[in-house]
């Protein structure tokens, strides 16, 4: 498993950060997450004495290595984001599905996924690397 990797677009000439935070944050995340996602809606298992849905062992391991391999981001973002996931399957049998990725980004990126306001989630084959390849930022036009 790969570590990942977070990119900040915007240096000083000191190589330092000085990108001010909050409504016009100017920063994007990107980071690549190793290994296979699994589909939230296809990995429920029914708790009959709690009479509800809730996430599978695999759908909670996935989420785990979300979050161990999502760069913390300090300060979170604030206010409406905008995210591209390019996610690679292993085969085509996968659904496209991207939310234990944005459940394993809270607090790490973002406080709380409802934040993410657009989305442009892609599927792609790639037997030897499973993988997704994410691209976060603030949402253009939005005070």
């Amino acid at each position: 498993m790969k570590a990942a990797s977070a990119k900040k677009k915007s240096r000083n000439s000191t190589g330092t950060s000085d990108i001010p935070t909050g409504i016009n944050d100017p920063r994007v995340v990107e980071f690549t997450i190793e290994g296979e996602p699994c589909s939230k809606a296809n990995s429920r298992r029914w708790i009959p004495s709690q009479k509800r849905f809730i996430k599978s062992k695999n759908a909670l391991a996935y989420e785990q290595m979300v979050k161990i391999q999502t760069p913390r981001l300090e300060p979170l973002f604030v206010g409406e984001l905008s995210i591209e996931i390019d996610i690679f399957y292993a085969s085509h049998r996968k659904d496209l599905d991207e939310s234990l990725i944005l459940d394993g980004l809270q607090d790490k990126i973002y406080s709380n996924d409802r934040q993410v306001r657009e989305k442009h989630v892609r599927h792609f084959i790639d037997r030897a690397n499973p993988r997704a390849d994410v691209k976060i930022y603030r949402r253009a036009g939005v005070d």
